[in-house]
């Protein structure tokens, strides 16, 4: 396992990128749609900002392929993306307000998505290991001036620049208000799919399903408890009586959790304004990637966790990575001199099969919501990976309809806010995407040697992506404060925990 800074091997300044054309893209097709609002959920409309992810292809290899020009690919590309945005069609619309109640919602007008040509005479060696950050990749970008109007900013972008070694990259932005997480692989799969040029090469995996817009059931007032669903108790340490069972409401407990950090934090501090907590250190992160190999998550669980009769494990790697990743933060930012202050593990769990009924299959909105885990700085410290495990799966399983409908409401009573958690240091963040293998998505002739997300609007958070080059094995993306990373790799990488 392996960390490395960002910007370590090329000075962004001296890596130059040239765009040749920008050019847009609109659905290929005649849309019966065109023109109508999609109204959003209160789950899309958290974070409208373009999403960056990049990907990058070796050299083609085949000889009869070695001459294939940048223009053809461009082609190729902006064609499958015009396929793609028949069927995908919100992706060609824009964000609006409404007037009336000041809510955001999707205007399908057909005014397309944004496609570029460029070229840099880098070559993919003189960046180093493609899994780290480097300020470089924010050049393999677009980026459109939409001077904080979103209504004037495209839904989908794309780069495409090929590199001095013949390898390319593809940039893309995805407005996070149009996809979550599962969404966005299903529409990159289906462009990948509509835009092969070389022909007879047909890529692997499940047909992707054809994508259902409608946000449905998650609309604010459709979400009402199933009869006879029963509604989820707080947590353990709450002061209800179980014995009042059926008058409990079901409360978003992750808002809740993180209303009281910023309480406590307010506690703490004479001149505090919650609003502005971590305001000034947002963007005083540095993004490092840690290679977790299977080797090193199989000795994990084989340390800290009972074993099945046939001596195999009975945790996920998401759980023990979790547990594993919040003992380490904490001790690297110093929390335990406060050994009782509390302190969150927040992750991000899929409502597509915790809904009643389930969300159809190709549901293409946002279906995430985060569960939570509260302890105190001394209860994690003194706890075992099976007790947090455990916490792990009984927030997990307090997420369902009920859960949902709370959750939404919530985010309903904070419209108004920005929408955007603050970066307590109390705070854990955690986003599985190992189940989502963006390296799968063949935009040429096999799997992407690498793909790196860019900074998000919280650098903070730890992404968990699957390794394409060790089966089992997990890169771990997470933005540290630069004086924490040392102590932080030291904790995170030690088999001594």
């Amino acid at each position: 396992m392996t960390t490395t800074k960002h910007g370590n091997y090329v000075s962004p300044s001296s890596a130059p990128v040239s765009i040749s054309r920008v050019e847009p893209v609109y659905p290929k097709h005649h849309l019966k749609a065109s023109g109508r609002v999609l109204n959003l959920s209160n789950l899309d409309r958290q974070c409208p900002t373009l999403m960056y992810v990049v990907f990058f292809y070796n050299p083609l290899s085949q000889e009869a392929f070695k001459d294939v020009s940048l223009s053809s690919v461009f082609s190729s590309l902006k064609s499958g993306l015009e396929e793609t945005l028949s069927v995908w069609y919100p992706a060609a619309g824009r964000l609006r307000v409404n007037q009336s109640d000041g809510k955001l919602n999707l205007w399908c007008n057909n005014e397309g998505a944004i496609i570029v040509e460029a070229q840099t005479p880098l070559r993919f060696s003189q960046l180093g290991d493609l899994s780290q950050y480097n300020e470089f990749f924010e050049k393999l970008v677009y980026k459109p001036s939409f001077h904080a109007n979103f209504s004037n900013m495209p839904l989908v972008v794309a780069q495409v620049t090929k590199f001095g070694c013949g390898g390319y990259s593809i940039g893309i932005g995805t407005s996070h208000s149009l996809f979550d997480g599962p969404a966005t692989y299903d529409f990159l799969s289906a462009w990948a799919s509509n835009s092969e040029f070389l022909k007879g090469i047909k890529h692997g995996g499940s047909e992707v399903a054809k994508p259902v817009h409608e946000r449905g059931i998650l609309l604010s007032g459709s979400l009402e408890t199933p009869k006879g669903a029963m509604p989820m108790n707080l947590p353990s340490n709450s002061s209800r009586s179980s014995n009042n069972h059926d008058h409990q409401q079901t409360k978003a407990v992750a808002i809740e959790h993180l209303y009281q950090l910023i309480m406590q934090a307010a506690s703490e501090y004479k001149s505090f304004h919650p609003q502005n907590i971590g305001c000034s250190e947002q963007n005083n992160y540095v993004l490092m990637t840690y290679h977790v190999s299977s080797s090193f998550i199989d000795y994990l669980k084989r340390k800290h966790f009972s074993m099945t009769t046939d001596r195999s494990p009975i945790f996920s790697t998401f759980e023990v990575l979790s547990s594993h990743l919040w003992k380490a933060r904490i001790k690297a930012l110093g929390l335990g001199e406060r050994r009782e202050k509390k302190v969150c593990l927040q992750f991000a769990v899929d409502t597509r099969n915790k809904m009643v009924p389930p969300l159809p299959k190709g549901f293409s909105g946002n279906a995430y919501v985060l569960a939570s885990v509260m302890m105190s700085v001394r209860e994690v410290e003194e706890a075992s990976y099976e007790m947090i495990v455990a916490k792990i799966r009984e927030a997990k399983n307090r997420v369902n309809h009920a859960y949902v409908k709370a959750y939404v409401e919530a985010l309903e009573s904070s419209s108004s806010s920005s929408g955007s958690l603050p970066p307590l240091k109390e705070l854990t963040l955690v986003s599985d995407w190992t189940r989502m293998p963006f390296y799968n998505v063949g935009f040429f002739h096999g799997k992407a040697t690498c793909v790196s997300p860019l900074a998000t609007p919280l650098p903070q958070v730890a992404y968990f992506i699957p390794s394409p080059s060790d089966s089992g094995g997990v890169h771990v993306r997470i933005g540290l404060h630069p004086q924490s990373t040392t102590a932080f790799s030291n904790y995170f990488l030690s088999r001594g925990q």
